[in-house]
């Protein structure tokens, strides 16, 4: 998947080499991280970010959906034209379905979690292509549900096409 996805970046980067955008407001593209999600970026403000991503992971026997929105607020790295670090944070909604489910009697059981999280990563948009890149850990409470807790395994790789 890794190799397949740098190909693609690589790829789309040659494409659109023609386009010059050293800024952008607007960004759509793919979360590869835990769970791969569809994600959407939105500039409200010269560092202010609005961040939507939507996403499904499955094992044998469970799996689930989950709808998350942040703020993320930029900052330069100096030296490093396009590249900025960025921290921030939101809340999270997940909706789990395990089939297999040993403390409910091997019944279907059905939770909805909400979370809160901070994230922070480094964003980075090419100067004579379309596209943004950026990778973020984001550790999340779950306040209750399916999941309790804290949660430090989440984060992502994400790719996304400027629209502007």
């Amino acid at each position: 998947m890794k190799k397949l996805f740098f190909t693609l970046a690589l790829v789309l980067g040659c494409y659109f080499a023609a386009f010059s955008q050293k800024n952008y407001t607007n960004a759509i593209g793919l979360r590869l991280g835990y769970p791969t999600s569809i994600t959407y970026k939105h500039f409200i403000s010269e560092p202010g970010a609005i961040e939507v991503f939507a996403g499904f992971r499955s094992y044998s026997g469970y799996g689930w959906f989950n709808a998350a929105a942040a703020y993320e607020h930029h900052f330069d790295i100096s030296g490093v034209d396009g590249l900025n670090w960025y921290a921030g944070g939101g809340v999270s909604a997940f909706f789990w379905n395990d089939r297999d489910n040993i403390f409910v009697n091997n019944r279907d059981y059905k939770s909805t979690s909400i979370g809160v999280f901070g994230v922070i990563g480094l964003d980075y948009k090419f100067a004579n292509a379309p596209l943004n890149l950026s990778v973020d850990w984001m550790p999340l409470v779950f306040l209750n549900g399916y999941g309790r807790g804290f949660g430090g395994g989440y984060g992502a790789l994400s790719a996304r096409y400027v629209l502007n």
